[in-house]
């Protein structure tokens, strides 16, 4: 366990000499400029919709892609110079190191959906609306975004310590995200689609908009799906990482 803290404070300290946290705020910023453009009742309704346009380019596009790129970064590190010997030269586990990585990334994205959550409140407050505030909608929206993330992040995670170049896993990040703006029309792909579960998260279930993605599948299925394409995505990368030669 103490080797396991050493490991994730040296990932923690490698973020901190970057600038990498700045992009968590590029997302939320164009949400809640969205937010305010949009045309919302100031009842209890006014929360779904906002909630709805707000999530729509966040969960569908930009947080996809954010997590390609933050998978990407906490690599690059290792794949310049002879990083990688150097680090598991050290006495740490393979293990370790590909846990404490997934983590730096999953802490990246919780911060993300936090500054999200900021500039919902923000739009809510500005557009006036004054009904009970909906703190269980929310709360699964912003929780339920992030845990439909951590499949992806692992998969993306498996990718960039597969390939040395930081723009080749970003790439195939990009272009199994872009086609989500159809996958979400589909019933049968969508459900299972990594790139697209974080916007079937995000969608309020009883938003007056859901119905013109036909999301049906309900929030307790959604996330089974989730954990299993996690575990799945997760092992198979650390399998990967224990056997491959540095």
């Amino acid at each position: 366990m103490n080797t396991f803290i050493r490991v994730l404070s040296s990932e923690r300290l490698k973020m901190s000499k970057s600038n990498l946290w700045l992009l968590t705020l590029g997302s939320p910023l164009l949400a809640l400029l969205v937010g305010l453009l949009t045309n919302s009742a100031k009842d209890a309704s006014g929360y779904m919709v906002l909630m709805s346009t707000m999530s729509l380019f966040h969960a569908l596009l930009f947080l996809p892609i954010l997590t390609g790129i933050f998978s990407s970064f906490i690599c690059r590190y290792e794949h310049v110079g002879g990083g990688w010997k150097s680090l598991l030269s050290l006495p740490v586990s393979r293990t370790s190191v590909f846990t404490a990585k997934f983590l730096i990334v999953a802490a990246l994205l919780a911060l993300t959906q936090l500054l999200f959550l900021g500039s919902f409140l923000i739009a809510s407050q500005v557009k006036g609306i004054h009904e009970p505030f909906p703190w269980a909608m929310l709360t699964r929206s912003i929780i339920g975004g992030w845990v439909a993330c951590l499949p992806l992040a692992a998969l993306q995670l498996g990718f960039s310590l597969r390939w040395a170049s930081f723009a080749a896993p970003l790439v195939v990040n990009v272009i199994f995200t872009v086609p989500n703006v159809l996958i979400i029309n589909s019933d049968k792909i969508r459900p299972f689609y990594p790139w697209a579960q974080p916007i079937q998260a995000m969608i309020p279930a009883s938003s007056t908009n859901i119905g013109s993605f036909g999301f049906n599948l309900s929030f307790e299925s959604l996330m089974i799906t989730v954990v299993g394409s996690f575990v799945l995505f997760f092992a198979a990368g650390l399998i990967y990482f224990n056997r491959r030669e540095i």
